[in-house]
């Protein structure tokens, strides 16, 4: 053991070691009961077996559980990938991304507007993302999907004159709400930065707006590219909760074909599956991005002088400069 990892935590005893393989054991058996209690659950063997537990014919593969391989095959036909998934995947990130875009831009504005000087522009901005930060997501889609309805009772506006699509009402649900949580997102990571920065844009002269944007959000962006992309994964799964509103997304499209094919497990697990990869895409993605900056904001191993050639960093020469001659002893 290094002596860096031996200073982050004391170095377990006979004792300890003992207490954490015991543990270790526990866990790995109860981990497998769970998954053996799912496996025979779902392989409907668990109620309805009439031999022992530990033989050969309760483990098998039942053609009438959810393992069988006919419950697998919908997932082999082109119809089923044209017709439910590929539908489902493409009104997901419709959603997802309009919701991301539309809630940066939100996030940003009410962000900015928290940290303004006139109290006129703070007190409502805190205010609005306040009570959408505190209003449940599904709230907030179920209100805009009545919109006409309150517009027909407050306004006596006829109904018919406007409705509300079902992408519509998700978009604005997670715009609203995810928005409100990035604005906080934003104004935190303004205010990590250093405050000696804004005081060196003022004082050569740049106005307020021309240091937010050209110098503090850059900086808060690149800061908090790992809460943003994280607050991005929760709209993308929040998108799910469309299914409510009868919205086809993913969640829904998988639904229905569980429905047709009585295959509800695989469907669940090819589902789940299709989430995972998303957000592990987006989460790349920003990993990417952030050793992006990192590498743009270093600076350059050899730096070089005007000319090309190498100068010194700590250095008072230059390459256009004479070298002194050393003192010597005085020649007469």
């Amino acid at each position: 053991m290094s002596i860096q990892t031996s200073v982050l935590f004391d170095v377990p005893g006979p004792r300890a070691r003992k207490r954490n393989i015991l543990y270790t054991v526990l866990t790995v058996f109860l981990a497998l009961i769970g998954l053996s209690i799912l496996y025979l659950g779902f392989n409907r063997t668990l109620s309805d077996r009439e031999s022992s537990l530990f033989s050969a014919e309760t483990w098998a593969v039942n053609p009438a559980g959810q393992w069988a391989a006919d419950m697998w095959a919908p997932f082999l036909r082109a119809d089923t990938w044209t017709g439910y998934v590929i539908p489902g995947l493409q009104n997901t990130l419709t959603a997802a991304l309009t919701a991301s875009v539309l809630a940066i831009v939100f996030g940003l504005v009410f962000g900015i507007g928290r940290l303004s000087k006139h109290w006129w522009i703070r007190v409502p901005s805190g205010a609005i993302v306040e009570f959408f930060r505190g209003i449940p997501l599904l709230m907030l889609i179920f209100f805009t999907m009545a919109l006409p309805i309150v517009a027909w009772q407050v306004f006596d506006v006829p109904t018919g004159t406007f409705q509300v699509t079902a992408l519509a009402a998700v978009v604005t649900g997670l715009t609203l709400y995810n928005g409100s949580v990035l604005a906080e997102v934003f104004r935190a990571g303004i205010l990590a930065v250093p405050k000696g920065q804004s005081e060196a844009a003022e004082s050569i002269g740049m106005s307020r707006t021309q240091t937010m944007w050209t110098i503090l959000i850059p900086q808060a962006v690149t800061s908090m590219m790992p809460a943003i992309v994280a607050q991005l994964v929760v709209l993308l799964k929040d998108s799910a909760l469309g299914y409510i509103i009868a919205f086809p997304e993913l969640l829904r499209s998988f639904t229905l074909l569980a429905t047709r094919e009585s295959n509800v497990i695989p469907a669940a697990i090819i589902c789940a599956l299709i989430y995972i990869v998303i957000n592990l895409t987006l989460s790349r993605v920003a990993i990417w991005l952030e050793r992006r900056n990192a590498r743009r904001g270093k600076p350059s191993a050899t730096p070089t002088a005007a000319g090309g050639a190498p100068s010194e960093v700590n250095g008072a020469r230059g390459s256009d400069e004479k070298p002194t001659e050393e003192p010597g002893p005085h020649k007469g």
